[in-house]
């Protein structure tokens, strides 16, 4: 009879802790109603994020989530292209999208070489802490194999092109290299990066044409190194605190506060190289409509930047996409313009060439 009373009073104790112990939960939380759904981003950052874990560094590395370099090392190649075309046609589109994945892929290579010589830098500057390298998501020797497969595509893309081509195109391999040394060696790695990132405006024209014609790929490629010293000074201008602490120089250490002059003479220089360009092929008014607006483009870029801002000078740098656009855009409609002008010179010379035998006829009556 105690046991069975011990009994009953140790359940009884057990039931008035349970009782207590729910007396103090917190009641139960209503499920918020769930919004539309979200809606599909095909942003290439948004692409990137997407991938498998273990592919994600490698996309990161080749900055796939970071199409800004991509494009400005592809349009020049685009400039090119258009003007080898034939006067009222458009560009080569076979051509132009085996050039589009080479950009791809050899602004990837280029990154990947970028970062495994700078992966010690990298880790005491704020904006490149996080890159794979760096951060350690991947190894020395994982980025190198990788680099490996990315030159190796790119020379599948580059052996899609005439013998000229390849070996012209295997010729931009050393820039590619030794570019991320030239931050330790000189205040102007980023003329050198401009060698290299403008390749494509001679490589283009000799994919079209099987040879460059210096008087019109020269002034280019000039334009194009000069338009690249504008964009990557205004990119330099984000690290310049971390550059100067860790010793790394660049152009716009160099210019400093008189950044927007130097900035204005690349730009007028620029110009100055697109209208040679365009004389030296006769090329017509919306190719020039578009260098005056793309100059346009540029004094408004160099008079509302901010050096001081890094988030302006992204932004400033992120839109030159548009000034190679815009200039792409020209040549086509200038092309094509081009096209209309031969046309009208063709008919008068059909008109007279089919009034000769109608002359010869008339001199044959007056002679009889």
């Amino acid at each position: 009879m105690a046991a069975l009373l011990a009994r009953l009073c140790r359940g009884a104790r057990v039931l008035r802790a349970v009782r207590l112990t729910l007396a103090a939960a917190p009641p139960p939380r209503r499920l918020a109603p769930t919004g539309p759904p979200r809606p599909l981003s095909f942003s290439a950052a948004e692409l990137v994020r997407s991938a498998p874990g273990r592919v994600q560094p490698y996309l990161r590395l080749m900055r796939l989530h970071q199409p800004a370099g991509t494009w400005l090392l592809y349009l020049p190649c685009t400039w090119s292209i258009g003007l080898a075309a034939e006067p009222g046609c458009l560009p080569d589109w076979y051509t132009l999208s085996l050039f589009g994945a080479g950009a791809v892929l050899m602004r990837g290579a280029g990154c990947t070489i970028n970062d495994m010589w700078d992966q010690d830098y990298d880790k005491k500057v704020a904006r490149t802490a996080s890159r794979p390298l760096a951060a350690g998501d991947i190894s020395t020797f994982q980025s190198f194999v990788f680099l490996g497969g990315q030159l190796s595509l790119a020379l599948c893309v580059l052996l899609c092109l005439n013998y000229y081509s390849i070996v012209l195109g295997a010729a931009s391999l050393s820039l590619v290299v030794t570019y991320p040394l030239m931050k330790r060696i000189t205040y102007w790695p980023q003329l050198v990066l401009g060698l290299a990132f403008n390749w494509g405006a001679l490589l283009g024209w000799s994919a079209i044409k099987g040879s460059c014609e210096w008087s019109v790929c020269l002034p280019l490629y000039l334009a194009g190194v000069m338009w690249t010293l504008v964009y990557d000074t205004i990119y330099a201008h984000q690290d310049k605190r971390d550059d100067v602490l860790i010793g790394v120089k660049s152009t716009a250490l160099q210019f400093n506060e008189d950044t927007k002059q130097w900035l204005s003479g690349f730009s007028v220089a620029m110009l100055l190289g697109l209208c040679m360009a365009g004389m030296n092929c006769n090329q017509t008014f919306p190719y020039y409509s578009a260098v005056a607006a793309v100059g346009a483009h540029l004094a408004h870029q160099i008079y509302t930047l901010d050096i001081d801002r890094p988030e302006d000078c992204w932004k400033k740098f992120t839109s030159n996409r548009t000034v190679g656009v815009l200039l792409f855009v020209g040549i086509m409609l200038g092309n094509l313009w081009k096209g209309q002008d031969s046309k009208k010179e063709e008919e008068p010379l059909e008109n007279s060439s089919a009034c000769s035998p109608r002359c010869m006829m008339s001199l044959k009556t007056v002679i009889q």
